[in-house]
């Protein structure tokens, strides 16, 4: 018999069931259970009502495309737009430029690493539940905390979350407060660099400063673009801190109003399921919109070593 013929017996040969293959399907059965009940079905079920109009009370109504035009002149939803947009434009560059800082200072050995590193690492635990967003709106009062610190240096305070020029900033103010966890993945992103580059650079005659803009800095843009991108995804998808502060109303007069929060408002205080599942869809092509062109500008200016 020759090889060419072991070789297509071979590959008509029927694949027999093994223990562990079996094993391994019931494993996975959870799993893709969960993925077609709480993701895909779900997914698809939206998609279906974003074409109708549904108040959860009647049967649903097709009406197109419908839900996608009212959004052309949707005041509100322009609004909530631009406030999200801010937001993340905002918040999460200077809530990346804080934990890099804060990783490149742990980063040099620094007594009690592992003490500091979980102490900044728990707003990220936090940041994000009701109970830290009670607060915030506390020490962000009229009479909180915040206004008594200015009042020791003989400054008047104001009503930083019932003001329209301010309210978004205490919530901005708040993600950034939320720098653990990309603090934590820069600083094991430091850990993986090569203490050779830098041995190297300062033979060279870097300064220190040389040596983070010129070793460190294109290094670590791997580890900065997956920060990015993930903390770009969270911040789209905030709706807790917006609901708790302005009381689920968005204000005052809108500054608050989170795109995620309108789509709760039309969906669960107006019972316009139809249209918040359009909104909700909206939602997916802009984030999938910002996440396609990170890939696309990572291109010119992630640098991978290899």
């Amino acid at each position: 018999m020759t090889a060419a013929t072991e070789l297509r017996e071979l590959r008509s040969a029927p694949v027999k069931s093994k223990p562990e293959n079996k094993a391994a399907f019931w494993f996975l059965l959870p799993w893709f259970l969960g993925l077609f009940a709480v993701t895909l079905g779900p997914m698809a079920a939206s998609l279906y009502l974003s074409f109708t109009k549904y108040n959860l009370l009647q049967p649903p109504e097709f009406t197109g495309i419908a839900n996608f035009e009212r959004m052309l002149t949707d005041e509100r939803l322009h609004s909530s737009l631009a406030v999200t947009f801010t937001y993340v434009l905002v918040s999460v560059p200077l809530q990346l430029g804080l934990a890099l800082g804060l990783a490149v200072l742990l980063d040099r050995g620094i007594r009690g690493l592992g003490f500091y590193r979980s102490v900044f690492y728990l707003p990220s635990l936090l940041g994000a539940s009701v109970a830290i967003a009670v607060l915030w709106r506390t020490v962000f009062g009229t009479e909180g905390l915040f206004n008594e610190g200015l009042a020791l240096f003989g400054i008047e305070g104001r009503g930083w979350i019932a003001d329209p020029e301010t309210a978004l900033s205490t919530l901005i103010t708040l993600n950034v407060w939320t720098f653990g966890s990309p603090m934590v993945i820069f600083l094991a992103g430091l850990r993986q660099i090569p203490v050779m580059y830098y041995e190297a650079a300062a033979v060279d005659g870097a300064s220190p400063l040389r040596r983070f803009t010129s070793v460190t800095l294109p290094l670590l843009t791997p580890i900065i673009f997956f920060n990015l991108v993930l903390q770009i995804i969270h911040a789209f998808q905030s709706f807790t801190q917006a609901f708790i502060v302005s009381g689920g109303t968005g204000g005052p007069t809108d500054s608050t109003l989170f795109f995620s929060l309108y789509l709760y408002q039309r969906g669960f205080g107006n019972f316009d399921m139809g249209y918040a599942s359009a909104l909700a869809w909206l939602l997916l092509v802009i984030i999938g919109a910002f996440t396609a062109i990170n890939f696309w500008a990572s291109k010119y200016w992630v640098h991978y070593d290899d």
